[in-house]
């Protein structure tokens, strides 16, 4: 029997957790989270936590930040004109945005303040400086992907995997 390892397509159960107990993403009443490992789609610690693991066993793990999505910079944002956004999207202070680096990536970003000209971001992935801790199941291990790619938080939003349940700029309200 295969156990979890690069260029393997696995598919868990799992619920992660902060530190105060909160859940901040589930599959329970999903199907599994499917991804292969070794491609770069899952947060470093998650897949490293899973390496050498065999089908239906268990797990629960903590994740320091810098194995989880970093620690918090207070000077990472990012304030551009009102005037660059598409003239049908109203920004709200709170309100989570996708963003796109220079290099094609996505990545999450909260917006903190705005004014008539201008909004400023919070570029900082929102579980920045948070424990993670995930309580997880191999349920799946194959050689192919058994799931149809698609967005694992249901939104239609194009996205392989979020990797912690955060939508994308193309997401609408069916995100979690």
């Amino acid at each position: 029997m295969d156990k979890v390892r690069d260029g393997l397509f696995i598919r868990v159960d799992y619920t992660g957790t902060l530190e105060n107990g909160e859940v901040f993403d589930t599959s329970k009443g999903q199907q599994p989270l499917e991804f292969k490992v070794g491609a770069g789609q899952m947060i470093k610690g998650f897949e490293s936590a899973l390496a050498g693991m065999s089908l239906n066993e268990t797990k629960v793990f903590t994740l320091d930040p810098e194995d989880a999505y970093g620690h918090r910079d207070e000077e990472r944002t990012l304030t551009f004109q009102r005037s660059e956004l598409p003239p049908h999207v109203k920004p709200k202070v709170g309100q989570p945005i996708g963003m796109t680096s220079p290099d094609g990536k996505r990545f999450p970003a909260v917006i903190t303040k705005v004014d008539d000209a201008q909004v400023t971001v919070d570029l900082n992935h929102p579980m920045a400086g948070e424990k993670l801790t995930f309580d997880i199941k191999v349920v799946g291990i194959s050689e192919n992907a058994t799931q149809e790619v698609g967005c694992s938080c249901g939104c239609d939003c194009g996205e392989e995997s979020h990797g912690s349940g955060e939508c994308g700029d193309g997401c609408g309200s069916g995100c979690n």
